[in-house]
């Protein structure tokens, strides 16, 4: 256990020419410069076009080609990633020949993939085939071609200056193997040696199990997870643009926030669950399962040691991080309900059905409320089959918001009440509020234009008045 697997994000991968001059290189010299596996997510936005805009959920080439009536959509959309592609690794390459080379792997991969969707279309004409039986194996093959053109660029720029650097292609770019994902990745390591070597290898991972499936675009952390657990990795990096912190830094301030240091995998998936992702839940699962500790680290502040998530229990009762997320209330009201049974798991099962994720719920006599992530569209839909299936009840879906004070033991801290008086004194008010027997969280219910106030407050009285309080007593 000599090494580590470090994963460096989107966002970050854009300056990537930096980190080579600090994060990646910064002081090292010889044997000091490996011990390293670096796994990389494509170049910023790349992703999006190449699927669909994470969050305005404008159409990429995937999104594009299943609904396309004509070609014109798709091979433009194309186009668009092969100059996105070109202009990235142009902006972090300085030397005429890795530019050069780098222009032949976009144009390699780019036609490539392009022969293969016009081939799968000519495919599909014939009525024994369905295009739509072959989406899920074409979003892969698209998504990989981003952690491809990365890997391969800040290979070329390692190698340019000095580094014993390995392109490690997880992707299966023309490769026949149908193989698991544990087979892949020990198949691509077999001959690599960290000790003297830093493989540079992709985020995504072509394997039988289909990474989209399941994870969709959080594969990158699943396949970072694996290989640390089979390569027997000291610890787990995550280099982000920001630290872990307390709260987020532009809505509370600067000097209002605390840099966490150091928490649990318990915090790391109350984190996930409110769409403040530190590492997938999964993948923190297979290192939590594997005795992996993780790190996040701010990418531009190497010096820094950021936060260790391991599995030990907090020194004291304390409140590490408020933060929010915008959801929607979906009420199912019935006066039949007292005393019956199977109204949760219908109202599962059809969210279930919509793939719609449930973040929270509460309950009562004859009423079931999930705070649930979804499009208003989506919503729409399982209201409908709410109806149908309970014509009698009433169904209702209302905006709002979910404050939640997290940490890795928040017993004694009367974090239900103190919070409920800090929103109070600012003239705020909760719709709920919800405290589970385990003390790791505490959820709030808000109106959403009040979200950020309400972490504001909950974060001046829950975290900022507990640390003058510990001065005080110090």
């Amino acid at each position: 256990m000599t090494h580590t697997v470090e994963k460096i994000g989107g966002t970050s991968m854009s300056r990537v020419n930096e980190l080579c001059d600090t994060l990646i290189i910064g002081d090292r010299k010889g044997a000091d410069l490996y011990g390293r596996i670096l796994v990389v997510s494509a170049f910023g936005g790349i992703t999006d076009l190449l699927l669909e805009h994470k969050k305005s959920g404008k159409a990429g080439v995937y999104a594009a080609f299943a609904s396309s009536d004509s070609d014109h959509g798709w091979h433009e959309a194309l186009d668009r990633v092969s100059d996105a592609m070109v202009a990235a690794h142009k902006a972090v390459l300085d030397h005429p020949g890795d530019i050069e080379r780098a222009d032949a792997f976009v144009h390699d991969r780019i036609l490539g993939a392009r022969n293969c969707l016009i081939d799968l279309q000519r495919l599909c004409t014939y009525g024994h085939f369905r295009l739509s039986e072959h989406m899920l194996q074409t979003r892969e093959l698209l998504s990989g071609l981003g952690e491809a053109h990365s890997a391969f660029v800040t290979t070329l720029m390692l190698q340019r200056a000095g580094v014993n650097a390995r392109f490690v292609d997880l992707s299966g770019w023309r490769d026949e193997g149908d193989v698991s994902l544990d087979e892949r990745i020990k198949g691509a390591m077999k001959d690599v040696d960290p000790a003297t070597e830093m493989p540079i290898v992709t985020g995504y991972a072509q394997c039988a199990e289909g990474l989209m499936r399941e994870f969709d675009r959080g594969y990158s952390e699943v396949t970072f997870s694996r290989l640390a657990s089979l390569t027997g990795a000291r610890e787990a990096i995550i280099h982000k643009e920001f630290h872990l912190s307390s709260a987020d830094p532009k809505l509370v301030g600067q000097d209002a926030v605390r840099k966490l240091g150091r928490t649990n995998y318990d915090v790391a998936d109350q984190l996930s669950n409110l769409g403040m992702e530190a590492i997938h839940p999964k993948a923190a699962k297979t290192l939590r399962q594997s005795g992996v500790p993780l790190r996040v680290t701010n990418a531009f502040e190497p010096e820094d040691p950021g936060t260790l998530i391991d599995d030990q229990p907090a020194d004291g009762p304390n409140v590490e991080i408020v933060t929010g997320l915008d959801l929607f209330a979906l009420e199912l009201f019935e006066q039949d309900m007292v005393g019956a049974k199977g109204y949760d798991s219908a109202v599962l099962d059809i969210l279930t059905r919509h793939n719609v994720r449930i973040v929270s719920k509460v309950s009562n006599a004859n009423t079931v409320t999930h705070y649930v992530d979804s499009s208003l569209k989506v919503l729409r839909r399982v209201e409908k089959d709410l109806i149908t299936r309970y014509p009698s009840a009433r169904v209702t879906s209302r905006a709002i918001s979910m404050v939640a004070a997290v940490g890795r033991d928040l017993n004694g801290l009367a974090v239900l009440s103190r919070g409920l008086n800090a929103l109070a004194d600012h003239g705020l008010e909760a719709i709920g509020a919800t405290q589970g027997p385990r003390p790791v969280d505490v959820q709030f219910i808000v109106e959403r234009e009040v979200m950020k106030p309400a972490i504001k407050a909950l974060h001046h009285a829950l975290i900022e008045n507990s640390d003058r309080k510990m001065l005080k007593a110090a």
